[in-house]
């Protein structure tokens, strides 16, 4: 008889995101064109001067065991990054790089929360967030947002969520999945709740260097005089840098967590890559504007991704001010039939459209939000243009 799964471990949800980039390949193992809005990572190449950086580190010997923490050289250059870009002042001792900020947000979970604990998690949200807090035997509470207000929660929502048991408020701005983003000012009516309540603020800020417009990115550290000895701030290098493969992440909280993590992090996985850190460092060390020419690459597909979706009846998605997703409202749509399938959630149209058209998307469901559908912007305009014409097809062939 095989082993028996903990419990813990079976409650897990697989990731929706993965489970529909792996459809997506599948079908193009059979040969056919797949136009993939699943996966949310830039599909750019990475740097060639942090490329670079990777080789001369291995050329200079820098393959061997790190500080669990990091290098010094690295951590000390988040600081200073973080010091020049938001006025936060970290000693290279409050940062912690980790193997990615998936694994950052396991560390600062792993050290904050005991079983019973509740960490409060607006909705639509990233779709590992709630399964890294059960991992911890907390508990995640989800409260659900609302599309009129842009999917951000609001200070009347975070009190009526608030018990005897939350620990951790956990928020990202701009947000994975829908590309919204907080304001200073909404975010600074936050963190009144948060002190007011004596919360922990854990925030994601991966998505801060895709900002479109006007929007303006505050970190929730900054956002009022006492909030950054109760703000861990999670962030890497993966979405501004294209370096998603190399997982490297960072947070920078107060010592005693930053301790706590770094000491979790020596048991459980010792240092990340030492290679990754040697090119994390050229990234944030070096020129800037590869990330400038991202961007602005994501904010014509961003114009574009919004002029069709507005052209198409019966779609809506909100304001994109960062990242790169649209958050489509598909309710519409629900209830029909395509090609002989009867659709009445998600997941179901989801599947279909992957099926009938070769478009992948992700269904809201998996983000806490039913009726909605995520596509990443992440790919190039012309698979973006053939994409959503197969998707205004898909809709158009529809039946009550």
């Amino acid at each position: 008889m095989p082993p028996s799964i903990s419990r813990i471990v079976q409650a897990l949800e697989p990731s929706a995101t993965l489970a529909m980039a792996a459809k997506a390949k599948e079908l193009k193992a059979t040969g056919k064109t797949v136009y993939d809005f699943s996966v949310g990572e830039p599909d750019f190449t990475t740097p060639e001067h942090i490329c670079q950086a990777a080789v001369s580190a291995m050329q200079a010997g820098h393959t061997h065991y790190t500080v669990a923490s990091g290098i010094p050289e690295l951590r000390t250059a988040i600081a200073k990054q973080y010091l020049a870009t938001h006025g936060l002042q970290y000693a290279a001792q409050q940062v912690v790089v980790s193997n990615g900020a998936k694994h950052s947000l396991h560390n600062v979970f792993t050290a904050l929360c005991n079983p019973g604990d509740e960490v409060i998690i607006p909705a639509p949200y990233w779709v590992s967030y709630a399964e890294l807090v059960k991992l911890t035997g907390a508990v995640p509470v989800i409260v659900p947002t609302d599309e009129t207000n842009n999917f951000k929660l609001t200070p009347t929502q975070l009190r009526a969520a608030i018990t005897s048991k939350s620990t951790i408020l956990l928020i990202c701005s701009p947000s994975n999945p829908t590309g919204t983003m907080y304001s200073p000012e909404e975010l600074g009516e936050l963190a009144d709740v948060v002190l007011e309540r004596n919360l922990t603020v854990v925030s994601d800020e991966i998505y801060e260097r895709l900002i479109y417009g006007n929007h303006r990115f505050a970190s929730f550290a900054t956002v009022r005089p006492s909030m950054q000895d109760r703000t861990i701030v999670v962030n890497g290098a993966s979405k501004a840098y294209a370096m998603t493969g190399w997982r490297i992440g960072w947070t920078l909280s107060p010592t005693n967590v930053a301790t706590a993590m770094a000491d979790l992090q020596s048991q459980e996985t010792s240092n990340p890559s030492s290679i990754s850190q040697y090119a994390a460092l050229a990234a944030i060390q070096g020129p800037q504007e590869c990330v400038s020419r991202m961007l602005a690459e994501f904010a014509n597909r961003r114009e574009f991704v919004r002029q069709r979706i507005a052209e198409i009846k019966g779609l809506s998605c909100p304001d994109m001010a960062g990242a790169f997703y649209a958050f489509i409202n598909i309710k519409a749509q629900l209830g029909r039939t395509y090609g002989g399938t009867r659709v009445d959630n998600s997941t179901q149209w989801c599947l279909a459209l992957l099926e009938q058209q070769n478009v992948a998307t992700v269904m809201g469901s998996a983000f806490g939000a039913e009726g909605y559908a995520r596509i990443s912007f992440a790919t190039s305009l012309e698979t973006l243009k053939a994409g959503f014409d197969r998707i205004e097809a898909f809709l158009k062939s529809s039946q009550p």
